[in-house]
């Protein structure tokens, strides 16, 4: 049990310095306006890049589903911005929708 301890522990130091160093070394410089406004748009690219694949093929006996919910989270983030509302809105609207297909009242 010890040795996979350090084993853990190990791998968490080496898979967070290389992640705190670049932050660490720009944390007093300023940054250019442009750079910023393009790291703003990484969390949604990288939402993009992970959950559309998943998303035409995550129910395939109902795809309007999926797309009603993808469609949900587009609006929510364009007019209000954030992610954690938009996802978790996004799966509502589908299991909303899922819910009423299989003829469930509330």
């Amino acid at each position: 049990m010890n040795s996979q301890l350090l084993l853990i522990f190990s791998m968490m130091l080496v898979t967070y310095i290389p992640r705190l160093l670049p932050f660490i070394m720009i944390l007093e410089k300023k940054l250019p306006s442009r750079l910023v406004k393009f790291l703003q748009y990484i969390p949604y690219t990288a939402l993009g890049a992970l959950i559309i694949p998943g998303v035409f093929s995550a129910i395939p006996e109902m795809p309007q589903a999926s797309i009603l919910g993808i469609g949900f989270s587009f609006v929510y983030a364009w007019y209000r911005g954030g992610i954690i509302v938009s996802v978790l809105g996004s799966v509502l609207v589908s299991f909303l929708l899922l819910f009423m297909k299989n003829g469930f009242v509330f």
